[in-house]
């Protein structure tokens, strides 16, 4: 249920009842935008009769929401959240370009590729310490020294970093990661999904393989439910029949999910496609339909590289990516 209160209200009218509505075991979500605020009542509303509520002279309107998921609907919050971390915006208007290696290999790998693509225009760095692989026998990671690496590297760029949870139990080794990001394979994995909903740094949650945008909202619910609200949405590609690309790349997710909910939608072609030549391409069409952000996998040295090499941009083409991008983002503002 949503409460829409009349514009130019007292403040102290709105603390009352808010305060009213919480002491009937509601959790209330406030927005507050240019022209009105809206009131999100989160909980059992069955008990709240919205003729009265309705009836009072600060409200305007009273709703309910049908959707399963609360807070990150668009009806709860009309305007776009925008995320900021480490200089980085992510929504709100802002095309936000993520870049970096698939894994964390050297200290040399990072620091170059960190160099390389903040010189580029990248806002964030991307880099995994830890790697979930389909085999046992892959490069899974180098753990809490590929961690410290990144933590290097931000030292040495001042670029936010953003990199891979797999388990509750390393948790304690994020703190100094700006972004937290939850893999396709963990979108329900929900111990962790409330977890991460305790802390206060944002969450970039990828859509899982065979997952619904409904089921990926419903995740994003989880997070927000337990008090976090700075969640990114990544579109990363879903399994299909084909079998040409990695996965298929579901770009109406992106204007569908932005219709439905006011979290920033981040787009991952690299993931998406498997492969590198399809990875500009994919990024323009990301950047024409809506993206907040697109996150790329970039590697000096591809070829020779521990992890997902064959979708690797180098330095040098993924500065070509971004500039058309950005040519392409200015040109539809126009």
């Amino acid at each position: 249920m949503i409460a829409i209160l009349r514009a130019g209200v007292p403040q102290d009218q709105v603390d009352n009842l808010i305060h009213w509505l919480e002491s009937q075991g509601l959790k209330i979500h406030l927005s507050t935008g240019d022209y009105y605020t809206v009131l999100g009542l989160v909980g059992d509303t069955s008990k709240i009769d919205m003729e009265l509520l309705a009836g009072l002279d600060i409200v305007q309107d009273v709703k309910r929401v049908s959707e399963p998921y609360k807070r990150s609907s668009r009806v709860f919050q009309p305007q776009d959240t925008c995320i900021e971390v480490g200089g980085a915006k992510i929504g709100g208007g802002n095309l936000c370009l993520i870049a970096g290696p698939c894994s964390v290999e050297t200290h040399e790998q990072i620091i170059s590729v960190a160099k390389a693509v903040k010189a580029a225009g990248a806002h964030v760095l991307r880099g995994g310490a830890f790697k979930p692989r389909t085999s046992p026998y892959d490069f899974q990671g180098l753990g809490k020294l590929g961690l410290e690496m990144l933590s290097e590297a931000k030292k040495e760029t001042g670029l936010p970093i953003i990199t891979e949870v797999m388990n509750l139990n390393q948790l304690p080794l994020f703190d100094d990661v700006d972004i937290i990001q939850i893999g396709a394979r963990n979108m329900q994995n929900f111990d962790l999904l409330k977890e991460v909903g305790k802390l206060n740094k944002p969450i970039l949650l990828k859509r899982g393989l065979c997952g619904t945008i409904k089921e990926l909202l419903m995740s994003a619910e989880y997070i927000m439910s337990e008090g976090n609200e700075q969640v990114i949405l990544c579109e990363r590609g879903i399994r299909t029949y084909e079998t040409y690309t990695r996965n298929t790349l579901d770009l109406s997710a992106v204007p569908t999910l932005k219709n439905l909910s006011h979290l920033p939608v981040v787009v991952d072609p690299s993931h998406a496609t498997g492969q590198a030549k399809l990875v500009k391409p994919m990024s323009l069409a990301a950047a024409a339909a809506g993206a907040d952000g697109i996150m790329i996998e970039v590697h000096n040295d591809p070829k020779n590289a521990w992890c997902d090499g064959a979708q690797s941009l180098t330095p040098e083409q993924f500065a070509d990516v971004a500039a058309r991008v950005r040519r392409l983002v200015e040109a539809l503002a126009e």
